[in-house]
């Protein structure tokens, strides 16, 4: 099963909502710790993100550096997989390692890993190397952080 959607769209979407929340922050308007459950951000079809969860996204864990290069990393990834597999406690995401290296998806991991503490990651080399996974896996409720954050298609 490949899922393929406006990914760019919904990229550029989620990285100008990230900027002008780091705007708001620096400028003494919001707390650095943003709730998920109050986060909005706008696209084109003007659906919102809201899910009324407890998971918090630390929007000042990354420099902007490493912010510019994690949102590449993550448009990548969401490009690139070529299955997404539900678990129980969450997703997992497989890659072409002709495609996506191990290190990369080490250093997205440790970077998210950041932002988003909650997460558990799991990446495994599988099939003799001719598979890679990402599995993301959380306490009870992070599924659909996954789904709306990941662009999970839905069923």
């Amino acid at each position: 099963m490949i899922h393929k959607s406006n990914q760019l769209t919904s990229c550029r979407a989620k990285f100008a909502a990230t900027i002008a929340l780091g705007l708001t922050t620096a400028a003494g308007g919001a707390h650095p710790m943003v709730g998920y459950k109050s986060r909005r951000i706008a696209k084109e079809d003007h659906r919102s993100m809201t899910t009324g969860s407890r998971f918090f996204c630390n929007v000042n864990a990354l420099s902007t550096t490493e912010r510019a290069h994690h949102k590449q990393l993550t448009e990548k990834l969401i490009r690139s997989r070529t299955e997404i597999v539900e678990g129980e406690k969450g997703y997992e995401f497989q890659f072409n390692p002709s495609v996506v290296s191990i290190a990369e998806l080490a250093d997205w991991a440790a970077a998210e890993s950041k932002c988003c503490p909650f997460f558990d990651f799991h990446i495994d080399l599988e099939h003799e190397g001719t598979l890679m996974c990402l599995r993301l896996t959380g306490a009870q409720g992070v599924k659909h952080f996954i789904q709306t954050e990941f662009q999970v298609p839905a069923k």
